[in-house]
């Protein structure tokens, strides 16, 4: 003989204001809008690399902030067409500026572009 027991279902639908309320806190500060976060996340991407990393590094170590793709192939140890893609990814998100002088193309940190990482990141 078998016994079967139901289980009273509640339906959360119909809690109370305070019932709704003793489950979450409310926010000390407002969260980032989805846009933002889209983004931001693609401005992460482009950063979340090693090499990326380096490559900003190196430029603006310069005096003047400047690097020759010559610099940059000095200091990596990845081909030139590897180095060429990290700078494309970096200049697309606007980390980087790009200038041709003959055959030469000199590198620059677009001014404040790293601001929006930065202060997502200090917020934290």
């Amino acid at each position: 003989m078998s016994v079967t027991q139901t289980l009273p279902l509640t339906d959360i639908s119909r809690r109370s204001t305070d019932e709704a309320d003793a489950c979450s806190s409310p926010l000390a500060r407002a969260s980032i809008a989805p846009d933002h976060a889209d983004a931001l996340a693609r401005s992460l991407k482009a950063l979340a690399d090693p090499a990326r990393l380096r490559i900003i590094s190196i430029v603006s170590a310069h005096t003047d902030q400047e690097a020759c793709v010559c610099d940059l192939t000095d200091q990596l140890t990845l081909s030139q067409p590897t180095i060429s893609h990290h700078l494309k990814v970096l200049v697309e998100a606007g980390f980087l500026s790009r200038a041709k002088r003959g055959t030469w193309s000199y590198y620059s940190v677009v001014p404040g572009s790293l601001n929006s990482v930065v202060g997502v990141l200090a917020d934290v």
